[in-house]
C-alpha cells in the first residue's frame, strides 16, 4: 500500500546532507530522524505528503521539488550574503593596511617611551636592594640577642619540668609493679582455663568420633534387625487387628445363630399351636358326639347325610360362583392395569412435551435477551467512547485556554513598548531578524487572544450542551427499550407459567378422578365381603359354616383373596397419593394415618369373624412378632454393615500402612548404611511431624473450647454476681445503712465516640487543598499510610460542612479539590505514580460520595454504623458525574503515560530481542542493506516489559486501585502492547519468518502467564492479543495446499484481509529448507476471504482506548477509625 502512493525516498543520512542548509542549528539533535521529523513539520505542513520509516522518509509528489525550491532561494539569499561579506572583507582589508601603519610608528613612540622607563627603574631598584641589605643586617642582630635571652628561659623551664616528671615517677613506680604481679597472675589464669576447655573439647571431639564408629558398626551389624523389629510392631498391630475382626465375626455368627434358634422356636411353636388347635377341634366333636344322645344318632345320621348332599351342591354352586367371580376380578384387575399404563404413558409424554416447551421457550427467551443485552452492552461502550473522547477534547480546549489565558496575563505584565533586543544566541541565520519592533503588535494580540478565547469557549459550551442533549435523549431511549423489553419477558414469562398451571391442573384433575374410581372399586370390594360376611354368619346359625367344613375353607379362602386385592388396591392408591406429594403436601399427612391404621382395619376386619376368635389371635400375633424380629434383624444389619465398612476402612488403612512399610524396607536395604539411616530419619521425621500436626490441631480445638467455656463462666458469673446485689438490696431495708469501708477506685476515662467528620474553617481551605493535593507526595503516603487517605480525609472534611448545612462551604470545597487535582496533574502529567495515585483517590472520593449518598442501591453493604454516617442535607449527584468525569480524563492521562513508558521498550522486546536463543541464528535471505536499530535499541528485553508491567501493577496495588479499573488498565496496555507489535510486524520484511513467529509467539505465552500470576486472565487482556497470536501462528503454519489456505481462514479470524496478504507478501525464508509463499496461494487465500465483512485498514489503531468504567466498589473502613498523621501537616483539622 505504501509503494502505490510514495514517489520519492530518502535515506535519514541523505536527507540531512541535502537540506542541512535549511535547518537552523537549535533545530541539529543527536538524534537524526529527529531531527528530520522537526525540520519537516516546519517546512511542510500538510503531514499527508510524507511519511517516516525505519530508515527512510517516503514523498508524494511534487514535495521533493518543493522542498529544491526552498533550498535554491536558501542558497541564492547565502550567496547574496557571501558577496556581502567579501565585499566588506575587502573594504575591511584596506582598512587594515592604513591601521597596521598607524599602529608601527605608535610602537616605535612607545618603545623609546619604553627604554627610558626602563633605565629609570633599574636605578630606583638597585637603590631599594642597599637600603634592604642594609635594615636586614640590624634586624638580624636584634632577632640574635632576643633568641639567646629565649633559649636560657627554656632551659631553665625545662629543667625544672623534667625534675617534676622524675618525682612522679618514683611515686608511681611501685603501683606499676604491683600491677604488673596482678596482670601476670590473671594472663597465668586465664591460660589454664583455656588450656583446660582446649583438653575438654579435644575429649568430647574425641568421644564423639568414637560414638559415631561405634553407630556404624551397631547399623552395619543390626540395620537388618532393626527394620525387623519395626515390622515386627507393624505385624503385632495386624494381629490385633485381626484378632479383633474374628471376634467381631465370631459375634456376628453367634447373632446369626441366635436368629436362627429364634426361626426354628418360631416355626416350632407356630407347629405346636397349630396340633393344639387341631386337637381342640376334635375335643369339640367328641364332646358334641357324647352329649347327644344314642336314640337320636340315627336321625342325625340320616341329617347329616342330607345336609352333606345339600352342602356338596351348594360347595358346588359356590365353587362355580367363586370361579367366575375370581375370572371377573381378574379380567376388571387387567383393564384397570392396562388403562393405568396407558395413562402413566400420556402423563409422561405431557410432562416430556411440557418441559420441552418450557426449555425451548426459556432458551429462545435466554437468546433473545441474550442479544439484546449485547446489542445494548454495544451501544452503551460506543456511547462511552464518544462521550469519553468528547471529555479529552474538552480537556485539551481547557488547556489551550490557559495556555492562552498565561500568554495574555504574560502580555500584559510586559514592559513599556517600544523597541528592544533580541537574545544573543541565536543562530546566525536569523542575525538579520535580531531587532523587531513590538509596539503596535500587543494590543492586538491581546484582542485576538480575547476573541479566540470567547468563541472557543462559547462553541465548546454550545456543542457540549447540545451533545449532552442528545446523549440523554438517548440514554432514555435505552432505558425505555431496556424496560419494554423486561415487561415483555415477563409477559412471556407469565403465560409459560399459566400454561404450565392449566397443564398441572389437568394432571391434577385426572388423577384425582383416577384416585375416586379406585376409591369407588374399594367400596364395591368391601361391599361384597359384607355379603359374603352375612352369608357366612348365615350359614354358620343353619351349622353348615362351622370351623373346618368345606364352605367354611372355600368361603375362607375368598376372603384371602379379596384381601390381597384389596392390598394391591390399596398399593395403586399409594401410588397415585404419592404422586400427589409434590403438588398437595396436605394429603402427606392424611396418606401416613392411611397407611399406619392399614393393619388396625385389617385387625377390625377380623375381628367380624365371630367364630374365628382363635385364629385372630394367632394371626395378630404371628404378624406382631414378626415385625418385631424384622425391625431387630433390620437393627442388626445396618450395626453390622457399619462396624463392617469401619473395620474394612481400618483394614485397608493397615494394608496401605504396611505396603508402604514394606517398599521402604525395601528401599532402604538397597541404599548403603549411611543413605538407610537418613532415610530412616527422614521417616520418623516426617511420622512424628504428621502426628505433632495432628495433636496441634486437637491443641487448637481445646483452646477453643476453653476460650468458649471462659467466656460463658465470665458470663455466668456476672449474672450471678448481679443476682447476688440484687438479693442483697432486697434484703437491706431501705432505712438501713451499710457502713462498708470506701476504697479510693480508678474511675477510667472513657474514649470519646467520634462521629467520623473533620472540622475546618473557611480560611484554612487553602491550607488543606495545598497540603493535602498540591504539596503531597505520593511516594511516601502510598508507602506508609492507608490506600485513599486523602480520599477519606476530603469527604469527611465533606461531611461535616454537610453537617452544618452550609451550602457555600461544600461547593467552594469541591470545586477546589477538582480544580487542584487538574493542577497537580498539568503541572506532574508525565509522573506516572502522581497519575496513579490521584486516579486511585479520585475514585475512592467518588466511592464514598455512592456509598454514603443515601441511596438503597448503593447502601446495601454498609453496616449499620456507616448508615449513620450518610449526607443528610444535600443531593450530591451532580458532582458525582463532575468527578466522574475528571476520573475519565485521569485515567487516560495514565493511559498516556504509560504508553509513552512502554512505547521505547515494545519492538526491542517483543520483536528484535531474542528471548529463545539460537533459533533466528540465520539471517533471512533476499533483504536489502539497510540500517538496523538492533544495535541502539538493544537494551530492552521481554524482561524489561514484564518488569515495568510488574512495577506498574504493584504501584497501582500500593495506590489503592479498584481491582476492575486495573483490569481495565492492563487491558489497554495489552492492547497497546499487542497493536506497536503487529504494526512493527506488518511494515518489516526482516521480521516476517517462521523463527520470528515463534519468537512471538513464546513472547506472548510470557505475557499470558504474567497475567496468570497476577490474577488478571479473566480482564479480557488475553483477547486483545489474539491478532498478533494468530500472525505469529502464520508465519509458523505451512502455507503451500487449498487445506492449508482453508486453516489460514478459519484461524485468522482476528485478523483482517489486507493484514493476512501483508504478512504472506513479506514471508521470507530463513534457510534452504523454506519456501517463499507463492502467488496462486496469496490469490487463493483472497477468493476465500472475499465474503469476509472487515474494515480494509493494514495497521491497527494504537491511540485506540476502551472506554472506562467505575464500578463501585465500597469501603469498609470506617470513618471514625480513621487517624490522620502528623507528617500531613494538618493539625488544624479536628475530629468531631
Amino acid at each position: 500500500c505504501v509503494r502505490v502512493c510514495v514517489c520519492v525516498r530518502w535515506t535519514y543520512q541523505e536527507f540531512f546532507s541535502r537540506y542541512r542548509v535549511l535547518m537552523k542549528q537549535k533545530d541539529v539533535l543527536p538524534d537524526m530522524k529527529l531531527t528530520c521529523k522537526n525540520v519537516l513539520e516546519k517546512l511542510v505542513e500538510d503531514q499527508d505528503k510524507y511519511q517516516f520509516g525505519k530508515t527512510k522518509i517516503f514523498f508524494r509528489a511534487g514535495q521533493v521539488a518543493y522542498l529544491e525550491k526552498l533550498r535554491a532561494d536558501k542558497l541564492r539569499v547565502a550567496c547574496i550574503r557571501i558577496q556581502k561579506t567579501i565585499r566588506c572583507w575587502l573594504a575591511r582589508k584596506k582598512f587594515l593596511r592604513k591601521r597596521g601603519a598607524a599602529i608601527t610608528i605608535q610602537r616605535f613612540t612607545r618603545g623609546y617611551q619604553a627604554r627610558c622607563l626602563a633605565k629609570f627603574m633599574r636605578r630606583t631598584r638597585a637603590a631599594t636592594i642597599i637600603q634592604k641589605y642594609q635594615r636586614m643586617c640590624v634586624e638580624k642582630k636584634r632577632y640574635q640577642q632576643k633568641q639567646a635571652a629565649a633559649l636560657a628561659m627554656q632551659t631553665i623551664l625545662r629543667a625544672y619540668k623534667a625534675r617534676q616528671l622524675y618525682q612522679t615517677l618514683l611515686r608511681e613506680h611501685k603501683a606499676v609493679l604491683i600491677q604488673k604481679h596482678i596482670r601476670g597472675w590473671l594472663a597465668r589464669c586465664w591460660y589454664k582455663r583455656c588450656l583446660e576447655a582446649i583438653v575438654y573439647l579435644q575429649c568430647c571431639i574425641r568421644r564423639m568420633r568414637a560414638k559415631r564408629e561405634l553407630k556404624k558398626l551397631k547399623i552395619e551389624a543390626r540395620s537388618v534387625e532393626h527394620f525387623k523389629k519395626l515390622n515386627k510392631g507393624m505385624e503385632n498391630k495386624i494381629m490385633q487387628l485381626q484378632r479383633k475382626i474374628d471376634e467381631q465375626n465370631k459375634d456376628h455368627r453367634l447373632i446369626s445363630e441366635k436368629l436362627v434358634g429364634l426361626e426354628t422356636s418360631y416355626a416350632t411353636e407356630t407347629e405346636r399351636m397349630r396340633g393344639e388347635l387341631s386337637r381342640l377341634r376334635g375335643v369339640e366333636e367328641d364332646a358334641r358326639n357324647r352329649a347327644s344322645q344314642v336314640s337320636s344318632l340315627l336321625e342325625e345320621l340320616e341329617k347329616l347325610k342330607k345336609e352333606l348332599s345339600v352342602t356338596q351342591q351348594e360347595k358346588k354352586s359356590i365353587e362355580d360362583w367363586a370361579h367366575t367371580y375370581r375370572n371377573q376380578m381378574e379380567k376388571v384387575l387387567s383393564e384397570l392395569k392396562d388403562e393405568n399404563g396407558s395413562l402413566k404413558k400420556e402423563k409422561d409424554d405431557l410432562n416430556r412435551r411440557i418441559q420441552e416447551q418450557s426449555q425451548q421457550m426459556t432458551e429462545k427467551m435466554a437468546r433473545a435477551i441474550a442479544q439484546e443485552t449485547h446489542q445494548l452492552e454495544t451501544d452503551l461502550n460506543e456511547e462511552r467512547s464518544r462521550y469519553q473522547n468528547l471529555l479529552s477534547d474538552h480537556l485539551h480546549l481547557e488547556e489551550k485556554y490557559d495556555d492562552l489565558k498565561e500568554e495574555m496575563a504574560r502580555s500584559s505584565n510586559m514592559s513599556k513598548p517600544g523597541h528592544r533586543r533580541t537574545d544573543s544566541t541565536h543562530s546566525s541565520n536569523e542575525s538579520e531578524y535580531t531587532y523587531n519592533s513590538e509596539y503596535a503588535e500587543l494590543d492586538e494580540g491581546s484582542r485576538a487572544g480575547e476573541d479566540m478565547t470567547r468563541g472557543i469557549d462559547t462553541s465548546l459550551t454550545l456543542k457540549l450542551q447540545k451533545r449532552v442533549t442528545e446523549l440523554e435523549q438517548e440514554k432514555q431511549s435505552l432505558r425505555n427499550e431496556l424496560e419494554n423489553k423486561e415487561e415483555q419477558f415477563q409477559r412471556a414469562r407469565a403465560r409459560d407459567d399459566a400454561e404450565f398451571r392449566k397443564a398441572r391442573g389437568a394432571e391434577l384433575e385426572y388423577e384425582s378422578l383416577k384416585r375416586q374410581e379406585l376409591e369407588s372399586e374399594n367400596k364395591k370390594l368391601r361391599h361384597d365381603l359384607s355379603e359374603m360376611r352375612r352369608s357366612l354368619l348365615a350359614d354358620a346359625a343353619t351349622g353348615a359354616g362351622a370351623p373346618g367344613s368345606p364352605a367354611y375353607k372355600v368361603l375362607l379362602d375368598q376372603l384371602n383373596a379379596s384381601c390381597e386385592e384389596l392390598e394391591v388396591r390399596k398399593e395403586e392408591v399409594l401410588i397415585l397419593r404419592s404422586q400427589l406429594v409434590s403438588q398437595k403436601e396436605a394429603m402427606h399427612h392424611k396418606d401416613e394415618k392411611e397407611t399406619m391404621t392399614e393393619p388396625s382395619v385389617f385387625a377390625d376386619d377380623v375381628n367380624k369373624l365371630k367364630d374365628a376368635d382363635e385364629l385372630k389371635q394367632a394371626y395378630v400375633g404371628l404378624k406382631d412378632t414378626n415385625r418385631l424380629l424384622e425391625h431387630q434383624i433390620q437393627t442388626q444389619r445396618r450395626t453390622y454393615d457399619s462396624e463392617v465398612e469401619f473395620l474394612r476402612g481400618e483394614l485397608q488403612n493397615v494394608k496401605e500402612e504396611n505396603n508402604r512399610q514394606q517398599q521402604l524396607l525395601a528401599q532402604n536395604l538397597q541404599l548403603p548404611p549411611e543413605a538407610r539411616i537418613e532415610a530412616s530419619l527422614q521417616h520418623e521425621i516426617t511420622r512424628l511431624t504428621n502426628e505433632n500436626l495432628d495433636l496441634m490441631e486437637q491443641l487448637e480445638k481445646q483452646d477453643r473450647t476453653i476460650r468458649k467455656l471462659k467466656k460463658q463462666l465470665k458470663v455466668y458469673s456476672k449474672r450471678i454476681g448481679e443476682m447476688g446485689v440484687g438479693q442483697a438490696e432486697g434484703q437491706t431495708s431501705p432505712g438501713q445503712m451499710v457502713e462498708e469501708p470506701i476504697h479510693p477506685v480508678n474511675i477510667p476515662r472513657r474514649e470519646k465516640d467520634f462521629q467520623g467528620m473533620l472540622e475546618y474553617k473557611k480560611e484554612d481551605e487553602m491550607k488543606l487543598v495545598k497540603n493535602l493535593i498540591l504539596e503531597l507526595k505520593p511516594r511516601g503516603v502510598a508507602v506508609n499510610l492507608i490506600p485513599g487517605l486523602p480520599a477519606y480525609i476530603l469527604f469527611m472534611c465533606l461531611r461535616h460542612a454537610d453537617y452544618l448545612n452550609d451550602d457555600q462551604k461544600v461547593r467552594t470545597l469541591l470545586t477546589s479539590t477538582i480544580n487542584s487535582i487538574k493542577k497537580i496533574l498539568k503541572k506532574r502529567g508525565d509522573d506516572f505514580e502522581t497519575v496513579s495515585f490521584w486516579l486511585a483517590n479520585t475514585c475512592r472520593f467518588l466511592h464514598c460520595l455512592k456509598q454514603y449518598s443515601g441511596d438503597e442501591a448503593f447502601m446495601k453493604l454498609n453496616t449499620s454504623r456507616q448508615n449513620e454516617h450518610c449526607l443528610s442535607n444535600f443531593d450530591l449527584a451532580e458532582y458525582r458525574q463532575v468527578i466522574s468525569d475528571l476520573a475519565i480524563q485521569i485515567y487516560q492521562q495514565l493511559i498516556k503515560c504509560l504508553e509513552n513508558i512502554l512505547l521505547s521498550m515494545i519492538v526491542p522486546g517483543m520483536l528484535e530481542h531474542e528471548t529463545i536463543q539460537g533459533v533466528s541464528g540465520v539471517k533471512p535471505t533476499g533483504l536489502r542493506k539497510r540500517t538496523s536499530s538492533i544495535a541502539d535499541e538493544g537494551t530492552y528485553t521481554l524482561d524489561s516489559i514484564l518488569r515495568q508491567l510488574s512495577a506498574f501493577h504493584s504501584t497501582m496495588c500500593q495506590h489503592g486501585t479498584d481491582p476492575e479499573l486495573i483490569k481495565q488498565v492492563v487491558k489497554q496496555l495489552f492492547y497497546i502492547i499487542g497493536a506497536v507489535t503487529l504494526n512493527n510486524l506488518l511494515l518489516r520484511k526482516d521480521m516476517c519468518s517462521w523463527s520470528k513467529g515463534m519468537q512471538i509467539r513464546y513472547n506472548v505465552s510470557q505475557l499470558e502467564e504474567w497475567l496468570r500470576d497476577k490474577g488478571l486472565m479473566t480482564c479480557g487482556a488475553k483477547e486483545t492479543l489474539e491478532p498478533l497470536i494468530q500472525a505469529a501462528q502464520l508465519l509458523q503454519v505451512k502455507k503451500k495446499t487449498d487445506e492449508d489456505a482453508e486453516a489460514i481462514c478459519s484461524m485468522c479470524q482476528a485478523l483482517t484481509t489486507a493484514q493476512i496478504v501483508k504478512v504472506l507478501n513479506l514471508y521470507t525464508p530463513v534457510n534452504e529448507f523454506e519456501e517463499r509463499v507463492s502467488v496462486a496461494f496469496i490469490r487463493t487465500i483472497q477468493t476465500r476471504l472475499r465474503d469476509r465483512c472487515v474494515s480494509p485498514q493494514l495497521l491497527m489503531d494504537t491511540k485506540m482506548i476502551y472506554p472506562v468504567t467505575f464500578p463501585f466498589n465500597p469501603s469498609c473502613v470506617a470513618l471514625e477509625t480513621i487517624q490522620i498523621p502528623s507528617s500531613l501537616n494538618l493539625s488544624f483539622l479536628t475530629r468531631v
